[in-house]
């Protein structure tokens, strides 16, 4: 009978031990990151290369986690930036009551940048169009009231636009001539060619064998259907290349791994071109003025799921090529491209676990306003005068004005920059 309940002790003992290593290995284990090897940095002052992202495991660079935001990679040759954010050798833009100018304090939704140097806006307090121009003067687009607008698409080069409703309906409107023209209710998510002369959109049918990317003019004439979405529709960006030769965005490449994607770039007459490698999900997008760069935002359980910044060629050439990370965490929409090298950002100051997946974690936190260039990694921090979490943000067509919205403050804020 001893021996016996001694079997048993032994083998309860085992059976504990074996639960309790069960139970770190799920829950608390965490594995050392696969470590790939970096090229060669190239000159002082320059990214590290990341490749094509083929490699199976996870990309580091440099070697550890990314530096936070505000900082740049530890690159042999580069300076890293100091206490304040700033790189050693940069320009801090000397702060001042004339530097962040509000310019209109009423409820702003749906800003944009125009051709002359300036910018438009819906008024969700009238329901009216306003022209901001490059003197910083509000102007009235049209006297039409257009209450309780959802969403509204801007020609990039025209003053005509796309209002959507909450309802679904959807309008085309032209703010110089009056012409209005009612859009079919299973249309959504617009955007203009680079000229304005055509709109791509998804067309959603009840049916899932209905669900197209489509093209058409702004009144929705000459409707051509471009690729079928089906049951992905959720997966598709619709993004016009400014170089019209990609219509859109969709993450159903072949599976790489959680958190690595391969994204397929969809274009207007069903082309074969490369396909694209993001590392992680949740892809916010945003296009070059030129096109030959995108800039894409994406989280990861690398950098415990914060949106993290990457630059990487996008022509049908050369897509892929000279992909690397920003080392900066923010979202692609809180961005903009002034060229083909310079980008502007808003950047939170502190970032929470899952803040990637959760963007509205970040709806109070105080935003740095950063110019990165996207060559060297040199940030130029714009010293605000006061607080502010960016909503949108673009600069005019000159680049001298950087025009922004905060999530808290109503109104539209101008920066001079040149």
């Amino acid at each position: 009978m001893d021996k016996k309940r001694i079997i048993y002790m032994v083998l309860f003992i085992l059976v504990c031990i074996l639960l309790g290593f069960a139970i770190y290995r799920v829950f608390f284990y965490k594995p050392k990151p696969i470590l790939i090897p970096l090229p060669g940095v190239g000159e002082p002052g320059e990214f590290p290369s990341v490749g094509e992202g083929k490699i199976p495991g996870q990309v580091v660079t440099p070697p550890g986690e990314l530096p936070p935001s505000g900082e740049r990679p530890g690159v042999p040759g580069v300076p890293t930036t100091d206490e304040t954010g700033v790189t050693p050798g940069e320009t801090l833009i000397p702060t001042g009551k004339e530097l962040v100018k509000r310019i209109t304090d009423v409820d702003v939704a749906n800003l944009s940048g125009d051709d002359n140097g300036g910018a438009r806006f819906y008024n969700s307090q009238d329901g009216k169009f306003y022209h901001v121009n490059a003197a910083g003067n509000v102007e009235l687009m049209n006297d039409k009231v257009f209450f309780g607008v959802d969403d509204v698409t801007w020609s990039p080069a025209n003053n005509e636009s796309i209002i959507e409703y909450p309802d679904g309906a959807n309008t085309y409107f032209n703010f110089d001539t009056g012409e209005q023209v009612t859009l079919p209710t299973h249309w959504e998510e617009f955007t203009f060619s680079n000229e304005g002369q055509q709109v791509a959109a998804k067309s959603m049918g009840l049916d899932p064998k209905n669900r197209w990317l489509i093209t058409s003019d702004p009144k929705g004439n000459n409707i051509k259907l471009i690729e079928p979405m089906g049951e992905n529709a959720s997966k598709v960006i619709v993004d016009w290349s400014p170089a019209r030769q990609v219509v859109a965005l969709s993450a159903t490449g072949e599976s790489i791994g959680s958190d690595r994607q391969e994204i397929l770039l969809i274009g207007l007459n069903h082309e074969n071109y490369k396909s694209l490698t993001v590392e992680g999900r949740g892809l916010q997008s945003q296009w070059s003025p030129e096109g030959s760069k995108l800039l894409h935002s994406v989280y990861n359980g690398r950098n415990d799921y914060k949106p993290e910044l990457w630059i990487v060629d996008s022509t049908p050439d050369t897509v892929g090529q000279n992909r690397k990370p920003l080392s900066v965490n923010t979202w692609a929409d809180k961005c903009t491209m002034t060229n083909e090298r310079f980008v502007y950002c808003g950047v939170p100051d502190t970032l929470e676990t899952g803040a990637g997946f959760a963007p509205q974690l970040a709806d109070n936190t105080r935003d740095d306003i950063f110019k990165i260039d996207t060559v060297t990694g040199i940030k130029t921090k714009i010293a605000l005068n006061t607080y502010h979490t960016v909503e949108s943000i673009f600069t005019s067509q000159d680049g001298k004005m950087l025009y922004f919205t905060d999530k808290n403050k109503s109104g539209v804020f101008q920066i001079p920059i040149k």
